[in-house]
């Protein structure tokens, strides 16, 4: 058994354990409120990180226990359907780049109704300051989950000279410590050690969840049904979500987005008292 394994699990439960007493004393409210707001307007909830954030998005963004009514904003997709080769997607160039935000927004149906989360660990790379400054540009709120401790330590590349967390009308805190990693491991025979056991993914996947639980339990509070996935590998699956899914027609990207997006949205449809049925 490796050695850190305890020493990992309390790095990771001490933190979990930190953000659940936030969400406890009402810290995520503020955002919960908007998301909510967003949905029952009938807005989609666009997700948005890069590099290992990525992760954050697809826990928000198409998933079984997740909400219908969201989108995983990704850089990829600039190569798929937008004018960046595949080669730039390797490294880090690319999240780095502020001017990938442009293109990046125009590829998606985004309309008034809708609200941008967006995560990054360090909340200073040019593509994720950037878009957050595109949301609110466009005029939609912008809550940002990144790591206060990181953010506060590095200099922001974005040309603006701002932060992710300067910008966002919600800030959450992931939790994370600088650089991430909590684990000290020292090479034998040397002075020098390595730091591992970074915590970022696995704390942000919390808050993922637990914005998806508050956001599902106001909906149902209000006597109406939540527009929830469920697991596509259980023999109703396919048939309860594409209901859901049909409601948002293209402003919902599932799988790979068409080449060609409309740039007039469909009109959303506010969320009434039972009003999505499977």
């Amino acid at each position: 058994m490796p050695e850190h394994v305890d020493d990992f699990l309390t790095e990771v439960d001490s933190r979990l354990a930190a953000i659940a007493a936030d969400a406890r004393a009402g810290g995520l409210d503020a955002a919960i409120e908007i998301l909510t707001t967003c949905i029952t307007s009938g807005g989609v909830v666009q997700a948005f990180g890069s590099g290992h954030s990525q992760a954050f998005a697809m826990e928000i963004a198409g998933r079984a226990g997740g909400l219908i009514p969201t989108n995983n904003v990704t850089l990829r997709d600039l190569a798929l359907y937008g004018s960046r080769s595949a080669d730039e997607l390797s490294g880090s160039s690319m999240e780095r780049d502020p001017t990938v935000v442009d293109e990046l927004f125009g590829l998606y149906p985004v309309h008034p109704a809708d609200v941008f989360v967006i995560a990054s660990n360090s909340g200073v790379n040019g593509s994720i300051v950037g878009m957050a400054l595109a949301a609110k540009q466009h005029g939609h709120q912008v809550i940002a989950v990144t790591s206060l401790a990181h953010t506060a330590a590095v200099v922001p590349k974005h040309p603006s000279g701002q932060r992710l967390s300067e910008v966002a009308d919600v800030v959450l805190d992931n939790r994370a410590p600088y650089g991430d990693s909590t684990i000290d491991i020292a090479v034998d025979g040397s002075d020098e050690t390595v730091r591992i056991g970074a915590v970022s993914s696995l704390t942000a996947a919390f808050i993922a969840q637990l914005l998806t639980i508050g956001v599902t339990e106001r909906i149902a509070a209000s006597g109406t049904l939540p527009p929830v996935y469920i697991s596509a590998n259980i023999p109703e699956g396919d048939a309860h979500n594409n209901v859901l899914e049909a409601r948002y027609g293209h402003r919902i990207k599932r799988g790979l987005p068409e080449p060609t997006v409309s740039t007039e949205p469909a009109e959303p449809t506010a969320l009434t008292e039972r009003s999505v049925t499977p």
